[in-house]
């Protein structure tokens, strides 16, 4: 049995998973743009012709970095314990405000890379949509089985709220962000016989 094999050890990351995660670590802090191919490499420990093995540019990172940030909250919300499906948009947007007092937050990874990557034509700008489509789809289901008449446009308002939550989190008081989300779903929702 091999080292990464002992189930009471955790496995040692791989190369590419190492470059990922400390891509994430300073795309996150410092932004996007202002992270260079270099820093990373230097950060992660490994040579400038692995990090091109696994990452043939630059974009090919930031792709690969939003890509995993949107499989561990699309992860995030499928193990959320199934309920009512008022319940399940409040738990849903709830997670804003849990992540915006954990500490640490500098907003939305996916509103920074759109703001830093304005051509929508972009491999970038077209994970972003790709993950604004699926969030707005999974909240217009749920409105849809809470019987509002008009799940569209309500999806809409919430897609835009949680976006101004994200941006409120981080730069006003997050720790008003979970009340914020309460009274603005209850506002939002009124109309919906299941809430």
């Amino acid at each position: 049995m091999t080292d990464d094999a002992v189930p009471d050890r955790p496995a040692v990351p791989t190369t590419r998973r190492r470059l990922l995660d400390t891509a994430t670590r300073l795309f996150y802090e410092r932004g996007i743009h202002s992270v260079g191919i270099d820093r990373i490499i230097a950060e992660a420990g490994v040579a400038k012709a692995t990090f091109y093995n696994h990452f043939p540019s630059k974009d090919d990172l930031v792709v690969a970095y939003l890509e995993d940030q949107d499989r561990i909250g699309r992860a995030a919300v499928a193990a959320l314990p199934k309920r009512p499906p008022a319940e399940m948009i409040a738990a849903i947007m709830g997670r804003i405000g849990e992540a915006a007092v954990a500490g640490g937050y500098r907003g939305c990874p996916f509103l920074n890379a759109a703001a830093e990557y304005p051509d929508r034509e972009s491999r970038v700008r077209q994970v972003v949509d790709a993950r604004r489509a699926w969030y707005h789809e999974s909240l217009r289901t749920l409105v849809t089985e809470a019987g509002d008449p008009t799940p569209d446009d309500t999806a809409s308002l919430l897609v835009a709220l949680s976006d101004g939550l994200l941006e409120t989190a981080y730069l006003d008081d997050p720790v008003k962000v979970p009340g914020l989300i309460r009274d603005a779903l209850a506002r939002l929702l009124h109309r919906c016989p299941a809430f």
